[in-house]
């Protein structure tokens, strides 16, 4: 709870900073933050499932509070975005140190998937914090379509396909029939990141537009499936009521 309330201070401070700045870049690395604390918070919260000494509580306590302090910081003195990299990369060492997905990964079906996608995301919070220390996070860097994209669309939206099949059922009181096919949007969502990512070192334009209109294609293909398993998840229940009755 305390890790999710240090990520809505990041999210209003993220507020205040575009307000007093009149600039939307200012707010990116809280607004960021806001996203990976929630995300954290909530694997945080599974990892009680793991025995954890109290030194790596700790640790995590002061990660999530250099990510706060450094986000605040970068806002205001661009300087400190190399301090909020850190963060991000101590976060994501943690994380893949930590989280019970290093455990259930070795299991099948819905919970080897969800376990995949979270241990991707947090290779792709990895590279971010990589390309943000050598200064991929800066306002007008070469590297900074890659160190954000890395960022919000392969450790956030990994997540997101990973969570889906557990909340939205829980949202919709309707029941979505998971598959393996659920694997495919997962690919290509890594492929074309790679693809746009690894644009900026080929020099090749083309490579960052095909990313893009990966990047945009696959989430696009990832809600039509949610959509059409929750419908087929739908239909077998009536199904099964029909049967019964």
């Amino acid at each position: 709870m305390a890790t999710l309330a240090i990520a809505a201070i990041a999210w209003l401070l993220g507020n205040l900073l575009w307000w007093g700045s009149g600039s939307l870049i200012a707010a990116v690395p809280a607004w960021s933050a806001f996203l990976i604390l929630t995300i954290a918070g909530e694997r945080l919260e599974l990892s009680r499932f793991v025995p954890t000494s109290h030194a790596s509580r700790v640790a995590f306590g002061a990660i999530t509070t250099l990510l706060l302090l450094s986000a605040t910081a970068a806002g205001i003195y661009p300087e400190a975005l190399n301090t909020y990299a850190l963060a991000l990369l101590l976060l994501a060492g943690w994380l893949l140190r930590y989280d019970i997905a290093r455990r259930t990964v070795r299991m099948q079906g819905l919970t080897r998937y969800m376990a995949v996608c979270l241990l991707s995301g947090y290779l792709w919070l990895g590279v971010a914090a990589v390309l943000g220390l050598a200064g991929g996070l800066a306002s007008g860097s070469l590297l900074r379509d890659a160190a954000l994209h890395a960022l919000l669309l392969g450790f956030v939206f990994a997540m997101v396909f990973g969570h889906a099949p557990v909340i939205v059922p829980a949202l919709t009181r309707l029941r979505l029939r998971w598959h393996a096919g659920f694997y495919l949007p997962l690919v290509l969502l890594h492929g074309s990141l790679a693809l746009r990512v690894l644009s900026v070192w080929s020099g090749e334009f083309a490579w960052r537009q095909w990313g893009g209109l990966g990047n945009a294609l696959v989430l696009l293909l990832f809600v039509v499936m949610v959509l059409e398993s929750l419908q087929a998840g739908r239909q077998s229940k009536e199904k099964m009521r029909a049967h019964i009755t």
